[in-house]
């Protein structure tokens, strides 16, 4: 099986380009195997690619355990390269069809080198139910929950998938090891959750570290950077136009007030071209 390595400001990936919608189900079973960092290839996920109805391409994205996931900005711009070097005839801007929907991306490139990516990753979902949240009401903006013995105040975000931001004083020092995988399976979460430690410090800067669901600690994640822009402007720590630092790079995040919908822009790199023998 013929792969393509990419990464997303580290946040690495295994992309697939096959010819027809996948058994994804084979492949989530191969995902651990592939996935491995000593006996595998070594990822955080899997990025298939194939024909859609839809958009110009469809991408699902299978963690490094095998579960799916509903979104990934970063794996939405390495696949946005592919796409634009190998596949479209160095077209700017086309769409892909993930789990959340059709989503618009555009290439910034000089004489087909592609310096960053911009994608639409869609408007946030705040009511607790679709996130999904097990809280009343229509928002979980600084919210309380405890865990071992210590409360943390977070907010509750779905860009496609579950987020709990939680501002913290130096997020660079913060043990995210040790309260991610705790807070990642909070009872709250019926679904588990992705969880972003954030700094704030300033209206337009903000650094962040991430407990990836299914996955662990990754150097970067693009709906998590989306997730704590929402979440920073909602409880009036940050403004709609931010720079994230993650531990990798940068991501600039954008959410609009005119149609309520987040963009990301950042790099995505090639690594190398493969083939799995497994």
């Amino acid at each position: 099986m013929k792969f393509t390595k990419m990464h997303g400001l580290g946040n690495d990936f295994v992309v697939i380009h096959m010819p027809f919608a996948p058994d994804f189900t084979e492949l989530a079973a191969l995902a651990p195997r592939i996935c491995d960092r000593h006996t595998g290839v070594g990822a955080d996920g899997i990025a298939v690619l194939y024909p859609s109805t839809a958009a110009d391409i469809a991408m699902r994205i299978i963690n490094s355990d095998g579960s799916i996931a509903e979104q990934c900005g970063n794996a939405m711009r390495c696949v946005a390269r592919y796409v634009y070097e190998r596949m479209n005839g160095l077209r700017k801007q086309f769409t892909i069809e993930s789990k959340i929907g059709v989503q618009p991306v555009w290439i910034e490139a000089e004489a087909g080198v592609v310096s960053r990516v911009r994608i639409d990753m869609g408007q946030p979902v705040l009511t607790p139910r679709e996130i999904p949240l097990e809280l009343p009401g229509e928002s979980a903006i600084e919210q309380t929950l405890s865990v071992e013995g210590r409360s943390f105040v977070y907010t509750a975000v779905s860009m496609g998938n579950p987020h709990m931001v939680i501002a913290v004083e130096d997020a660079t020092a913060f043990p995210v090891a040790k309260w991610g995988p705790l807070l990642e399976k909070h009872p709250l979460f019926p679904n588990k959750t992705n969880v972003e430690f954030v700094t704030y410090h300033s209206s337009d800067e903000a650094t962040m570290r991430v407990w990836e669901r299914g996955v662990g600690i990754t150097l970067a994640c693009g709906s998590g950077a989306c997730a704590t822009v929402v979440a920073g402007a909602l409880a009036g720590k940050c403004g709609r136009k931010v720079l994230v630092h993650l531990p990798a790079g940068d991501l600039f995040i954008e959410w609009c007030e005119e149609d309520d919908r987040v963009y990301m822009t950042g790099p995505a790199s090639f690594v190398y071209d493969g083939v799995w023998l497994g």
